[in-house]
C-alpha cells in the first residue's frame, strides 16, 4: 500500500487557480487520470489529469509518450509513483513548468470523456452486506444472506462491451418478465428498471494464467478507482436468475465516471477492515495484517435523482441517499483480487472489478430503488411531489463520491450520471 508522501501534502497548492478552491473534487492531491479530446473535434483520446476545473494533456506536457492508458496501467508501482510526482511537482505553484504546460491545459466544459481505458473483462462482486441482506429478506425471509456470502466474495462474469462513461442515454430494456400470479411468461420493457451504487476497481499490471495474486501483494496490481452505475432491470432478473444467474437483466448498459482515482491518491483514506467477532474470520489466502490494519477505503457515496419534468423546471436533482463505503462493504479490493486469481485466472490491465451494490446499514443510505422502496411496496416522494418506486422514463441518476477526514485534503472521484430513455 502507498505511504503517504510530498503529493499528500495538505499545503500543496497549484498554480491552476481552481484546484485551490475550497470543495473541488480535483485538487493538487489528487491528480485522477482519464482519456479526453476536445469537444466536437474528430481527435483521438488523449491521457489527461484532472486538476482544478481542467484537464492537463500529459503527452503535450512531455510526460508521457503514449495515448494508451492501458499502457500507463501497466506500468510498475515504482513508474506509477514516479510519474505522479512528476505531475505533483510540475504542477505546483512555482514550478517552472508552469508557462509550458499551460498551453497543455484544456477547460473540462470544453472536453468530450469516454471511458478511461480499455476494459477487457467485466467482473461483478457482491460486497455490500447491507444490500445482501435488504434485497435476500425481499425473496428470503427465513434466510436472507446465503451460507456461503460470509465464507467467500460472491461475483460473476459481466458485459464490458456496453459500458458506457458517464453523461449518456440508454434505451429502457426489454425482456421476459413473469408476475408472480401469471401462468406463463411475457415480453416487453422492463417495469423494475433500477440502479446500482458501486465502486469500479481497475487492474493496472496483471498476473500470468496460473500464478495466483496473493492477498499480500493485490493491491501492487490495482490502478485505481472509479464510480460505477452497474444498471438491473428487477422485474427480467427475478425471471432470469436461475440456476445461473444475471443475464439481460444487466448486460444492456453499465455506466462509469470518466476519472480513475489512484490508489496512490487514495493514501490519506484508508481504513480498518474489521469483521464482527460473531462472523466466520476469512479464510488464510484472504487475509493479511496490512488488509486488517488498512485495506478498507473510507469513502462517501451519494445518490442523487432529477426528473424530466424537474429538469424541464429547472429544478437541481434531489438526494436520495448518502453513505460510506467502510460501512457497506464486506470484502475489501485487496480480497476480490487474491480470489479472483486464487484458482489462476489472469487479469489484464484495464479490467474492472464491479464491488457491487454499497448499501448502509440505513433505510437513507441504501444502494438501489429496490431497497428504498422495498420492492416497489414503498413509493418514495420526491421534494416536488413526484413519487417514485422504481426508474421511470426521462429519469437521470447521479452518483457522486468524495473523501474527506481531517489533516487531509478533500479528494473526489467526479461523479457518473446516465439517462433513461
Amino acid at each position: 500500500m502507498t505511504a503517504l508522501n510530498a503529493t499528500h501534502d495538505p499545503k500543496l497548492r497549484s498554480w491552476v487557480a481552481s484546484a485551490n478552491e475550497a470543495g473541488t473534487d480535483f485538487p493538487i492531491q489528487n491528480l485522477p487520470l482519464g482519456r479526453f479530446r476536445t469537444a466536437g473535434s474528430s481527435e483521438a483520446f488523449r491521457i489527461g489529469v484532472a486538476i482544478g476545473d481542467q484537464v492537463l494533456d500529459l503527452r503535450a506536457a512531455g510526460l508521457v509518450d503514449t495515448d494508451d492508458m492501458n499502457v500507463l496501467m501497466n506500468a510498475s508501482i515504482k513508474d506509477r509513483q514516479a510519474l505522479r510526482a512528476a505531475i505533483s511537482a510540475g504542477l505546483a505553484e512555482g514550478s517552472d513548468k508552469q508557462a509550458a504546460w499551460s498551453k497543455a491545459l484544456l477547460a473540462q466544459a470544453k472536453a468530450e470523456m469516454t471511458v478511461p481505458c480499455r476494459i477487457g473483462d467485466y467482473t461483478d462482486f457482491y460486497t455490500g452486506i447491507h444490500h445482501a441482506t435488504t434485497v435476500g429478506k425481499l425473496f428470503r425471509p427465513d434466510q436472507p444472506l446465503l451460507p456461503n456470502y460470509k465464507w467467500v466474495p460472491i461475483g460473476y462474469h459481466g458485459r464490458a462491451s456496453s459500458i458506457v462513461v458517464s453523461g449518456q442515454s440508454f434505451k429502457r430494456p426489454q425482456g421476459q418478465t413473469k408476475a408472480p400470479d401469471a401462468t406463463e411468461p411475457s415480453f416487453g420493457p422492463s417495469k423494475r428498471l433500477d440502479y446500482e451504487l458501486e465502486l469500479g476497481f481497475l487492474v493496472g499490471r496483471g498476473n500470468a494464467q496460473g500464478e495466483p495474486i496473493a492477498i499480500g501483494e493485490a493491491e501492487d496490481h490495482l490502478f485505481g478507482v472509479t464510480l460505477l452505475n452497474d444498471w438491473s432491470a428487477r422485474d427480467v432478473q427475478a425471471w432470469e436468475y436461475q440456476p445461473l444467474g444475471p443475464f439481460l437483466s444487466k448486460n444492456f448498459a453499465s455506466s462509469l465516471s470518466p476519472w480513475i482515482v489512484t490508489m496512490e491518491a487514495l493514501a490519506p483514506f484508508r481504513a480498518k477492515f474489521e469483521r464482527p467477532a460473531e462472523d466466520p474470520q476469512p479464510l488464510p489466502y484472504l487475509d493479511s495484517a496490512s488488509n486488517r490494519e488498512s485495506g478498507a477505503l473510507d469513502i462517501t457515496l451519494e445518490v442523487l435523482l432529477q426528473t424530466a419534468k424537474m429538469r424541464a423546471e429547472g429544478v437541481a436533482p434531489a438526494l436520495l441517499t448518502r453513505g460510506n463505503t467502510t460501512e457497506a462493504a464486506y470484502w475489501t479490493a485487496a480480497q476480490l483480487i487474491a480470489h479472483h486469481t486464487v484458482n489462476g485466472c489472469n487479469l489484464q490491465p484495464g479490467d474492472l472489478l464491479g464491488s457491487g451494490t454499497l448499501s448502509g446499514p440505513k433505510p437513507d443510505e441504501a444502494g438501489s430503488m429496490m431497497e428504498l422502496t422495498l420492492g416497489g411496496k414503498q413509493p418514495i416522494t420526491l421534494p416536488n411531489g413526484e413519487k417514485r418506486t422504481f426508474l421511470e422514463d426521462g429519469d437521470t441518476l447521479i452518483i457522486r463520491g468524495y473523501c474527506e477526514r481531517a489533516g487531509a485534503v478533500r479528494i473526489g472521484l467526479g461523479e457518473v450520471s446516465g439517462t433513461v430513455v
